[in-house]
C-alpha cells in the first residue's frame, strides 16, 4: 500500500540527497511516497521565499511510482499552501532520466548552472510557474464543472 508522509524530513531529506549526489540539505520541507513502509519517492523542497521555492524530487529507480495524490501533493504546497509564483527544479547535467521526468511534467528549461554540484557536475535549471502548472489546473476545471 502506498501513502504519502509528511512528518519525517530528515528521513526523505537523506533519501534524496542520496540520489541526487548531494551530502545534505539545510532548511527544507519534505514529503515522501511509502510503499510497503520503504520510500519510493521524494520531494524536498529548499530556498524558499514569498515568490518562489526550489524543488528537488528523487526516487528509487522503479517505475510507476507516482500517483495522483503525490502529484497533487507535490505541487498544492508550493503554489498553493505556499503561495509561491514558481517552481525551480534543479536536475544534474548528467542525468537525462530526470531531465525528461521534468519536463514531463510541464518544467520548462531555463538555463545551465555550471559545476554546480559540489562533485562540480553542472545543473539544468527547470521553472515552472503557478499559471502553468496543468496539476492545478485540470483540479479547478472539474471543481468548476461541479459547480456550474
Amino acid at each position: 500500500m502506498k501513502r504519502i508522509v509528511w512528518d519525517q524530513p530528515e528521513r526523505i531529506m537523506k533519501f534524496v540527497a542520496e540520489r541526487v549526489g548531494e551530502e545534505s540539505f539545510r532548511d527544507y520541507t519534505a514529503l515522501g511516497l511509502e510503499k510497503d513502509g520503504e520510500l519510493t519517492a521524494a520531494v524536498l523542497f529548499t530556498n524558499y521565499t514569498e515568490a518562489s521555492i526550489v524543488m528537488h524530487v528523487a526516487s528509487d529507480g522503479s517505475r510507476h511510482w507516482i500517483t495522483p495524490a503525490f502529484l497533487a501533493a507535490t505541487f498544492r504546497y508550493p503554489f498553493v499552501q505556499l503561495g509561491v509564483r514558481r517552481v525551480t527544479g534543479l536536475v544534474r547535467a548528467d542525468n537525462a532520466d530526470a531531465q525528461r521526468f521534468d519536463e514531463h511534467l510541464g518544467f520548462r528549461r531555463e538555463g545551465v548552472m555550471r559545476q554546480g554540484t559540489t562533485d562540480g557536475c553542472d545543473l539544468i535549471l527547470y521553472g515552472m510557474l503557478k499559471s502553468e502548472c496543468r496539476f492545478l489546473q485540470e483540479r479547478l476545471r472539474a471543481a468548476l464543472q461541479r459547480i456550474s
